[in-house]
């Protein structure tokens, strides 16, 4: 599983109710990749970075949706282009539903109770 981490500048003048439409509008076409496990909308404290976590199966799922003409519109709604970070993830603990799921180096993927 690759975690991927994207940031971009807030679109100038946006505040967090103009930025959260703005997520909001792009909700289906994440939830229609069929890649796509999990995705975190980020807005940093100052309200000036925007950024989204997101959870793929591989890192080619990840590059395919963020191509070319994806950061060429982040760069023309904001003025910069985004800052993308690969990294691979190993274990997750979701305190929610008491688990803790672990991937090995091939991929394989073990769920425990956590505790």
């Amino acid at each position: 599983m690759i975690v991927e981490l994207v940031t971009f500048k807030a679109p100038p003048g946006a505040d967090w109710d103009a930025i959260l439409a703005d997520a909001r509008a792009v909700i289906p076409r994440w939830r229609a990749n069929p890649d796509l496990k999990r995705k975190h909308f980020l807005l940093s404290d100052d309200g000036q970075e925007c950024g989204g976590l997101y959870i793929w199966p591989n890192r080619a799922a990840a590059e395919a949706a963020h191509d070319a003409t994806w950061r060429s519109a982040v760069t023309e709604r904001t003025g910069s282009a985004p800052t993308i970070r690969y990294f691979q993830l190993q274990m997750l603990l979701d305190n929610e539903t008491g688990t803790v799921t672990e991937w090995s180096k091939s991929g394989a993927t073990v769920i425990r109770p956590a505790g």
